[in-house]
């Protein structure tokens, strides 16, 4: 049987081109449009065609891939530049970084340095908790994590294929390959399609969402030699596929939209230029794309991609703008290409020129020698930052009294720091998400429902199911502060992104909220609590959710219901706002609550159900404020520290005592 033609391997100076305008528009778009281009995909594509060529060439000559010497020769090409722009960005970060943002920098530190970044940015997208994070100057490493990763796939990928050619199915290695990348293809573009839709934020950083890219790029690499077309032919593809390069992002929502379809559309770009460039022409695309000027920028264009985000985010930062001016963004632009110019010069050029075969030992030290200043920087951060978070030890009431300042009319201790401070705040959740070991809460996909207990646990007077998502959750250190003295016991009922509700408010509450909140009748009423603890409104809402009072009503002559007003929303992440401009995070009461409580615009209330209202402990005098009694208040914008929620436990426990006693009769 005849095999296919064998790729010609040579220097493509058109696909130089290809990533400096790519890394160009990834540049572009982050700077000035707050948006993605798609430019990511236009290097997965080329690294899908590059790497398939180097493999193939390598088994067709010597029958197999020396791995070792394959994954070496790729880390002196991508490991001095990656690990030197993390070690900078490190130090950066410390210098310039709000520490309100360390907490969750760190992690993706090493994150990028392992090669998980995307990992981690998916999870943090699923992870409800942590959807609220701030940009972080090591987040564009997603990407390389995902070709890093496609870099070790890839060569067990040729050498099964190979195998399958040879030993099982006696057929030519050529067509055997591309009959395996073209099952991988439909595979994870199947797969792709289906995440997407489902979950479009997990997709976009899923590598098996991204391997059809790819394998595209391998198919194009086997079938080039038969994809030949006359002058005039290759013209207009080739002009043609740049345009759908450039206009990708203005044309598609890439962020939301991607991968998926919608991700078809730079990679065939790609595809058209580079099938244009094997017809050639005097006018072709090729010619711009391997002039002199792109094919130079191209040779930088990984540290291009490299240092322009972290130059970004701390531009950001420093200045505390959000935006970045067309003077602005041009210097970054130039400092990136400098930057990168110089790194690779002085950095990686020396490493990159070192050979493979003949001098493993060394460069592997040279290597390693990257990483372990980057480990090391990482993990005195992380101790430090860890350190810093603890908030045992006695705090005294005089200092820091948060909500009891109003309660009990207790003037606090002037000139203080506000507790937690902002490191401490995002660190610090009410216990039952910290114990993982006993899956106290469901995560955001999870319609499993979890119970743990707190508080008196063998003769408890009352019973309270604290049931919901984080508006329920971060009342649980007020209820805990009190429950000894009322002697309680805390079931609790929780779900990331939930409420206790039978309708999905047009869509914002998942399937797998839908499907907890019919499961967590079960418990709540084959056994039931004294009380159910729940909230009474979303934000300033000012009427009960209809959906609310259909779960309520479900209670109705089995057990009690607590409903509390929903706590204000701020404009601002309240522990970055406090640490870099406390005198601008509080907002007008008016702005934050309706003037009304929402239970009294609403009609149909069940009789099991108690109201109540602590607006007056975050907006006292028409103010909603980010810290009161020297206590911050939020964790976020719209979640309450967990201080601050305990420092409102025996404010509370006013109103539960009259609770109890209203409802018990």
């Amino acid at each position: 049987m005849v095999d296919l033609k064998s790729p010609e391997r040579r220097f493509r100076p058109e696909l130089e081109g290809i990533r400096a305008v790519a890394a160009l528009l990834v540049a572009i778009y982050h700077i000035w449009l707050g948006s993605v281009s798609g430019g990511v995909d236009v290097f997965f594509i080329v690294s899908g065609y590059l790497i398939t060529t180097l493999l193939l060439s390598k088994m067709e000559k010597v029958g197999s891939v020396n791995v070792f010497e394959y994954i070496l020769g790729l880390a002196r090409r991508l490991f001095p530049l990656a690990f030197t722009v993390i070690l900078v960005t490190t130090i950066g970060s410390i210098l310039i970084l709000p520490h309100a943002q360390w907490g969750e920098t760190i992690p993706q530190l090493f994150a990028s340095a392992l090669y998980y970044q995307n990992w981690q940015l998916a999870h943090n997208a699923v992870d409800y908790l942590a959807q609220n994070n701030e940009a972080s100057p090591f987040q564009h490493y997603w990407a390389l994590s995902i070709q890093g990763q496609f870099y070790l796939l890839w060569p067990f990928i040729i050498f099964i294929s190979f195998f399958i050619a040879k030993k099982v199915l006696k057929t030519p290695a050529r067509k055997t390959l591309l009959a395996v990348l073209l099952t991988i293809f439909t595979a994870s573009l199947s797969y792709s399609v289906y995440i997407t839709t489902v979950n479009q934020p997990w997709a976009y950083f899923d590598t098996f969402a991204r391997v059809w890219e790819f394998s595209l790029g391998g198919i194009l690499a086997l079938l080039i030699p038969y994809l030949s077309f006359n002058k005039a032919i290759s013209f207009i593809l080739g002009w043609f596929g740049l345009t759908i390069i450039l206009l990708t992002g203005i044309l598609l929502p890439v962020s939301t939209v991607f991968p998926g379809y919608a991700a078809l559309l730079p990679t065939t770009g790609v595809i058209f230029v580079i099938i244009a460039a094997e017809g050639g022409s005097k006018f072709g695309v090729e010619k711009l794309l391997g002039s002199k000027p792109l094919s130079f920028l191209g040779n930088f264009s990984y540290g291009l991609y490299l240092w322009h985000w972290p130059i970004l985010v701390f531009y950001y930062d420093y200045f505390r703008t959000d935006t970045v001016s067309i003077v602005g963004g041009i210097a970054i632009i130039i400092a990136s290409i400098t930057l990168s110019i110089v790194s690779v010069k002085i950095i990686e050029s020396p490493v990159r020129n070192m050979n493979v075969k003949q001098s493993k030992v060394k460069l592997s030290a040279i290597l390693v020698s990257f990483l372990v200043p980057v480990l090391v920087a990482g993990t005195a951060w992380s101790v430090h930052v860890a350190n810093s978070q603890s908030l045992d030890g006695y705090h005294s009431i005089k200092d820091y009294p948060g909500a009891q300042s109003i309660f009990y009319g207790i003037e606090p201790t002037p000139g203080l720091e506000p507790l937690p401070n902002a490191v401490q705040a995002k660190a610090h959740l009410p216990t039952f998400y910290n114990e993982e070991e006993l899956n106290c809460y469901s995560g955001l996909n999870d319609p499993k429902v979890t119970l743990c207990s707190y508080g008196e646990l063998e003769n408890p007077d009352y019973t309270i199911a604290l049931v919901g998502g984080s508006h329920s959750g971060h009342w649980f250190p007020a209820l805990e502060e009190m429950s000894e003295r009322l002697n309680i016991r805390i079931d609790v009922y929780n779900k990331d992104g939930c409420r206790f509700s039978d309708d999905d408010f047009d869509g914002i509450l998942n399937e797998s909220c839908m499907e907890w909140n019919e499961n967590v009748l079960d418990p709540l009423t084959s056994d039931p609590p004294d009380f159910v603890f729940t909230t009474a409104n979303v934000n300033r809402g000012d009427t009960v959710p209809l959906g609310y009072l259909n779960q309520w009503k479900k209670m109705e002559g089995i057990t009690e219901v607590i409903a509390i007003r929903d706590n204000p929303r701020m404009e601002d992440d309240i522990p970055l706002c406090v640490e870099v401009n406390p005198d601008e995070c509080s907002v007008p009461r008016q702005d934050a609550l309706s003037d009304i409580p929402p239970w009294e615009n609403t009609e149909g209330i069940p009789s099991n159900v108690f109201f109540i209202d602590l607006s007056d402990y975050f907006c006292p005098e028409g103010t909603c404020e980010a810290v009161i009694g020297n206590v911050l208040i939020y964790r976020d914008n719209h979640h309450l520290s967990t201080l601050y929620s305990e420092t409102l436990g025996p404010v509370l426990e006013d109103y539960m005592v009259e609770a109890f006693e209203k409802l018990d009769k």
